[in-house]
């Protein structure tokens, strides 16, 4: 890796520390959407020749590439396994004594947990071991791992209201057995196991989501409801106390686990999912250890065509968690409808971390690094012991001599961390977490939800140009991944 190359990288990171700093001591634009295809492409040329744009194909530095991003993913997959183990640990601990404190300590390993996690999605959207078990089907366990929303009146009790009503809670098919709505697999007799567990997502909505991380975030949590216990928080939103990351979400008591007749079920619930989260992360995680089937076919390329599949895959991964997924679905949706329910951690207030984490994803892809994760809650990657710093795809743009692209992707970058770095600072420091800043009253462009959207829209246009410069031949933004114009955040996504 040459000087200038890691002084590139160093300043991209400066720009971040520096968005954050500056935020810590004082307490836009067009592009693809979703209804484009986000960046179609010419057809392949020799490795030998330049392409539609005049960038060479280099295979030796695309291998570079293709194993960076692997040792990317073993690292953070490794690590999320790390904290899922960590998770039932706590809960286990929390069994054999049923405290607050002990209680407390399974929240903030949960929160942990989802650090690694969160920058992993990136791996998403490419037939990789998290969707795919062949490199072919759609048949990966990551709808076990991450779905939402998640189908909470289906598990335990619920509250209904303003911002809770039936069309959001509710379920219309499930495959649990139990006899809903007069049950719930709670207060019902259901055999609490893995295969039941396994009845995830099968509704045609998939509003009966019953598995992964959101399961176990609402037992601990329960709802977020308001301080009075009441779900008409559609326009009356409690708010957090900053600097405590658990005064804010749910507030399930510790009776439920304690007193309360449904008391041991909630416990074996919460094992038997923290059980198989463990065992479908590992699944992934294995996909990506050095031999393996998966890593091998994806590291291995003998000619251009090979080479350009592989890094469209890359590409795909980044463009359309960054438009469609991130931007439109995990962000817009909420944002326009002011929807409690639709925010992606929802019931514990976490989702500020959740866009941080996903868009962090996206740059360790393009700067092929990876710093670690976040283990004390403080906002900073501090655990380090699987650190990558390699070749990545601004290394590859810039040996290609394709200064100004990188320098624009890198740019889009930092402006999307600004804008998130203003999330997190909202939920962490002011006290308004993500429900709070999509209540009508603060929807407007000044809103960081709302310029967050707007630069992954523009970063995702960036990725498009890189791989049309690139002609790898597919497009690498998916529009058919969500049904929201990102370049209007404000709009509906019907």
């Amino acid at each position: 890796m040459t000087l200038f190359v890691d002084l590139h990288k160093s300043a991209t990171r400066a720009v971040f520390g520096i968005a954050l700093t500056s935020l810590l001591a004082a307490c836009g634009g067009g592009g693809s959407s979703s209804s484009s295809d986000g960046g179609s492409s010419s057809s392949s040329s020799s490795s030998s020749s330049s392409s539609s744009s005049g960038a060479m194909l280099n295979i030796d530095n695309v291998r570079k590439v293709l194993n960076t991003n692997a040792d990317i993913a073993l690292a953070v997959y490794s690590d999320a396994v790390d904290t899922a183990v960590e998770l039932q640990t706590a809960i286990a601990t929390f069994k054999a004594e049923a405290t607050q404190d002990n209680l407390d300590a399974a929240k903030r390993a949960w929160l942990v947990a989802r650090e690694p996690y969160g920058q992993s999605e990136v791996y998403r959207f490419r037939l990789s071991p998290i969707d795919s078990t062949d490199y072919q089907s759609e048949d990966g366990p990551e709808g076990d791992i991450n779905a939402w929303p998640l189908g909470e009146a289906l598990i335990d009790y619920v509250t209904t209201g303003t911002d809770f009503g039936d069309d959001q809670v509710g379920v219309s098919e499930h495959a649990t057995g139990v006899n809903y709505p007069t049950e719930n697999i709670i207060n019902s007799s259901v055999t609490i196991d893995t295969s039941l567990i396994a009845n995830t997502a099968t509704a045609g909505d998939e509003h009966d989501v019953i598995a992964g991380y959101h399961a176990i975030e609402f037992m601990l949590w329960g709802q977020d409801l308001n301080n009075d216990g009441s779900a008409n928080t559609e326009s009356d939103r409690e708010l957090s106390s900053g600097g405590n990351l658990l005064n804010s979400g749910g507030h399930r008591p510790l009776t439920d686990f304690t007193t309360d007749q449904y008391a041991a079920r909630r416990f074996q619930y919460l094992e038997v999912v923290a059980e198989k989260l463990v065992a479908d992360l590992t699944s992934v995680r294995d996909g990506w250890v050095a031999g393996a089937s998966y890593r091998s076919a994806f590291t291995t390329i003998e000619n251009e065509t090979e080479a350009k599949a592989k890094l469209a895959e890359i590409l795909t991964g980044m463009g359309t968690l960054s438009e469609g997924e991130l931007a439109g679905e995990r962000m817009q949706i909420a944002f326009s409808s002011n929807s409690q329910e639709d925010e992606h951690s929802c019931f514990s207030d976490n989702t500020h971390r959740d866009v941080w984490l996903n868009a962090e994803g996206v740059s360790n892809s393009y700067y092929g690094d990876y710093t670690g994760y976040d283990s004390t809650l403080d906002g900073i990657d501090n655990t380090t012991d699987r650190a990558v710093n390699g070749y990545g795809l601004d290394d590859y743009l810039l040996d290609a001599g394709l200064t100004d692209l990188a320098d624009s992707v890198a740019a889009a970058l930092s402006t999307t961390a600004t804008h998130y770095t203003e999330i997190d600072y909202s939920a962490r420091v002011d006290g308004k977490p993500f429900d709070v800043l999509i209540m009508d009253e603060n929807r407007n462009a000044a809103n960081p939800i709302y310029k967050t959207i707007i630069a992954l829209n523009a970063q995702s246009t960036l990725i498009a140009e890189v791989a049309n410069t690139l002609d790898v031949g597919v497009a690498v933004v998916d529009g058919d991944a969500s049904s929201c114009d990102t370049t209007q955040p404000g709009n509906s996504c019907d």
